[in-house]
């Protein structure tokens, strides 16, 4: 992974992506780009009046559920006796996903400003950076940011004489995607087994050790700073009226210029693929999913549906991660969704049957009709299990497991039929392409 910027929508100025072409993981380039000036103005203003700033700005998570930020924030209860910790998920495993990544790389002080702020915010004095285990590269360059920002003061004991102080330590996971789940994402950091939490109580309560804790996605935390310099107003006056601000999203698959797209929330699929390039070269889009593997799947009819929380959603899909994967007429829609159930089965912790069970038995049944030896009976059995699945594991896993399966069929049953009545794949001579070149990664 480089440093490339990311290219920006000509009618926006860029935000979150603004220093990349200026090599901000260099603290003197990132000072003399405004870096910390966020975090001087914060401390200047108290915890209560910081929260209802994030508040008013209608900042929402960046890691998929869209809840709003400053809300979550409040919920903290204060005067509990127990300390406050901020934890912020880097780790980044959905399948198309790579937003945080790059940003952990080009840009990590604007992470660790915007987490300095969050927990002086919080009244937290210990920060963790939950890094997924494989972003080697990503965790070395935020451990050297940590000790650039230790030995200027903008972390340790009273931080630029304000008398706030904050520790932040940078963990490494084991490549379990399941850790992307807050729950398990804290029992992970507490040295257990990686598996989620049966909720209430919710970390806000009862969270990393059993104390009030806030857990924020990387995007969402260094969109903080942003918002303290500029205010709620100027953020607001992008995006949407309910989804406000920009957003990165990740365009991988059958397009001409694959990479991270800084556009405001409600940007269309149109608008950016007209930025990527378009679909490759004499192919057509045949279907996309707007925010990972764990969301429904949207058709080219789709293309114009506003790629916010509420347009999403609205549609019948989900903007999760902003993960766009586009995938062209050549691409099986029966292989696609069997190398995503493929994943989430592997990926499966297995603490709950619905989705132990479900994933495994799902994958069997798929491989049997991509063989071409499956029956019609089939997609009945694939739908049940969802319906088996959906609602009934601990965690967003298994709903998101459903998502490629119940959209997939929901689209392309005929697809689905053909493999059965001409046993073998209908588009034969593509499906049995590397998988890269499918569009699945």
């Amino acid at each position: 992974m480089t440093g490339a910027a990311a290219i920006q929508a000509a009618s926006v100025t860029p935000v979150l992506t603004q220093r990349w072409p200026h090599q901000p993981w260099k603290l003197a380039n990132y000072e003399r780009l405004d870096g910390y000036a966020g975090l001087r103005q914060a401390l200047r203003q108290t915890p209560d009046a910081l929260i209802e700033l994030v508040k008013q700005s209608g900042l929402r998570g960046r890691g998929g559920a869209g809840f709003p930020t400053g809300l979550k924030w409040s919920f903290l209860p204060k005067d509990v006796g127990a300390p406050h910790y901020l934890v912020i998920n880097a780790d980044e495993g959905e399948p198309g996903t790579c937003k945080d990544l790059p940003l952990m790389m080009v840009d990590p002080h604007s992470l660790l400003e915007g987490a300095i702020i969050t927990a002086y915010a919080i009244g937290a004095h210990q920060a963790f950076i939950y890094v997924r285990g494989e972003a080697v590269h990503a965790a070395r360059r935020l451990r050297q940011a940590v000790r650039e920002a230790r030995a200027k003061n903008y972390l340790g004991r009273n931080i630029l004489g304000s008398g706030f102080g904050l520790d932040v330590v940078v963990h490494a996971g084991a490549g379990a995607y399941i850790c992307g789940e807050e729950t398990a994402l804290l029992e992970s950091l507490e040295g257990f087994r990686g598996q989620p939490r049966l909720k209430p109580p919710f970390p806000a309560t009862h969270g990393l050790y059993a104390s009030p804790t806030v857990v924020n996605n990387v995007e969402t935390i260094a969109s903080v700073p942003f918002i303290v310099r500029h205010g709620a107003d100027w953020f607001k006056s992008m995006g949407t009226e309910k989804s406000p601000g920009p957003k990165i999203y990740s365009i991988s698959g059958h397009v001409k210029h694959p990479g991270q797209y800084e556009c405001e929330l409600g940007i269309t699929l149109r608008q950016l693929l007209e930025l990527a390039g378009g679909v490759r070269a004499g192919r057509s889009l045949k279907f996309w999913t707007p925010g990972g593997s764990s969301t429904p799947y949207f058709t080219a009819e789709h293309s114009d549906v506003p790629l916010d929380f509420e347009g999403a959603a609205a549609a019948g899909s989900m903007l999760g991660t902003t993960a766009i994967m586009v995938f062209d007429e050549t691409t099986c829609i029966v292989g696609a969704t069997l190398r995503f159930i493929e994943f989430y089965a592997h990926e499966s912790c297995g603490k709950c049957t619905p989705c132990r069970e479900g994933t495994y038995w799902m994958e069997q049944v798929l491989r049997r009709l991509e063989a071409g030896e499956g029956t019609e009976e089939d997609l009945s059995t694939l739908l049940d299990t969802c319906d088996n699945i959906f609602g009934r594991s601990f965690c967003a896993l298994g709903d998101g497991a459903t998502s490629c399966v119940v959209s997939s069929i929901k689209y392309f049953r005929d697809e689905y039929i053909a493999h059965v009545r001409q046993r073998r794949c209908p588009l034969a001579s593509h499906a049995s392409a590397p998988l890269a070149a499918q569009g699945v990664h």
